[in-house]
């Protein structure tokens, strides 16, 4: 009796450590497709209703009477000309688009490795996304969702990277993180080419299934009419998504704190 249950012991603990060198050393499933940016829904400033037109009446024709000297009226001026309609043009947003080969999306978090400190950087260029910029009005900039495919994050080391996407990240089921913005504050007045302007961008924040409010410091400047340039960046904790770091004999400590970043370029999309 005791012999078998060793065996199953014995059985078990095979099963395990056959799993979990499974999860840690199988190749991650690859990205499913190029990214293609999710559009952003320009809300335009609602005008103001046009004024009705003033009604006209005919006045009944009276035969005028042949004017004295002393009844000379003073001359009329003519009458002024209607305003145009056209005289003062809104400006409209510009919607420019993520250039993913311009621009890269990066995750750091510092641990102890082998007894000495070390930042983990994880990169990626497969990021889309869209904003929308009235150089005349920054107050009114929006933004579309933002998707990085998890799926292309690469470390400096290709254990790690198996651990990330098949431990922590698990990308075979959550292909993408996604921020969704809800508000951009601290924005105004109009752009000038090539100055910086910083600001913040509140939103919802999705790792795997979980999704989580932050709030990413931003600064951004038109580079051109056609191209906008900019970074983010926000400090998260990864237990707030539901994030578990397998233990390793090499790393004695990690930091509880994820840096997440992204530097942009988005070029203007061309009206349809």
């Amino acid at each position: 009796m005791i012999k078998k249950i060793i065996g199953i012991v014995v059985v078990l603990m095979v099963v395990a450590v056959g799993y979990v060198a499974f999860s840690f050393f199988r190749t991650p499933e690859e990205a499913s497709a190029p990214l293609e940016a999710i559009p952003v829904v320009v809300e335009e400033p609602t005008a103001a209703p046009a004024a009705a037109p003033a009604e006209t009446t005919t006045e009944p024709v009276v035969e005028a009477a042949v004017p004295t000297e002393e009844a000379v009226a003073e001359p009329v001026a003519p009458a002024a000309e209607p305003e145009s309609e056209v005289a003062a043009v809104e400006s409209s947003p510009v919607v420019f688009e993520i250039v993913p080969a311009e621009s890269e999306v990066r995750f750091l978090i510092d641990e102890v490795l082998r007894g000495a400190d070390f930042t983990v950087v994880g990169v990626t260029d497969q990021v889309a996304g869209q904003i929308a910029v009235d150089p005349a009005d920054l107050s009114s900039a929006q933004m579309g969702p933002i998707l990085v495919n998890a799926r292309t994050l690469a470390t400096d080391n290709d254990f790690r990277n198996r651990a990330l996407k098949n431990r922590i990240l698990t990308t075979d089921e959550y292909e993408f993180i996604t921020f969704t913005p809800t508000e951009i504050v601290g924005l105004s007045g109009s752009a000038t080419t090539g100055e910086s302007y910083s600001f913040q961008i509140a939103g919802d924040l999705t790792i795997r299934d979980v999704t989580r409010p932050v709030t990413f410091d931003a600064t951004a400047s038109l580079a051109s009419e056609t191209q906008l340039v900019g970074s983010a960046t926000v400090t998260v904790l990864y237990d707030d998504f539901n994030l578990t770091i397998p233990a390793s004999e090499a790393v004695s400590a990690v930091d509880d704190d994820v840096r997440l970043e992204i530097d942009f370029v988005a070029t203007a999309v061309e009206a349809s």
